[in-house]
């Protein structure tokens, strides 16, 4: 099996809010536009806002954004006016993370990789 692309869709209740948050608190770039949808760019793949939804978002679901400097990043969303959740810290897991949530109470847990990490680590062998 060989998967090409990822995207994930968010059905925004109030999408001109949602749309605003994700383009100019999140400052994501738009990759599409279509009749009734949005589509950025999120790193190795895309989010798209679409449709209507009906209802808040479930906390069994988050998007992981891995950032290259969390606190600059967080700095860089207080002067935009997104507040955040919960401030960078280092978690016992060894990434450092910070909480926010979009408009819809999507969780995002945004994410600074150590450059000592494992997940950093060439974990093949020679």
């Amino acid at each position: 099996m060989e998967f090409l692309s990822c995207r994930v869709i968010v059905h925004p209740r109030d999408r001109d809010r949602s749309l605003a948050f994700y383009r100019d608190g999140l400052g994501l770039a738009v990759f599409r536009e279509f009749p009734g949808g949005t589509v950025f760019f999120l790193g190795g793949g895309y989010l798209e806002l679409s449709g209507q939804g009906g209802s808040a978002a479930s906390p069994d679901l988050a998007l992981w954004l891995q950032v290259r400097d969390l606190a600059a990043t967080a700095a860089e969303l207080a002067d935009r006016g997104v507040e955040l959740a919960r401030e960078p810290r280092l978690e016992p897991w060894g990434l450092r993370e910070a909480w926010l949530a979009d408009p819809d109470g999507v969780r995002i847990v945004l994410v600074e990789v150590p450059a000592d990490h494992p997940m950093r680590l060439d974990s093949r062998t020679p």
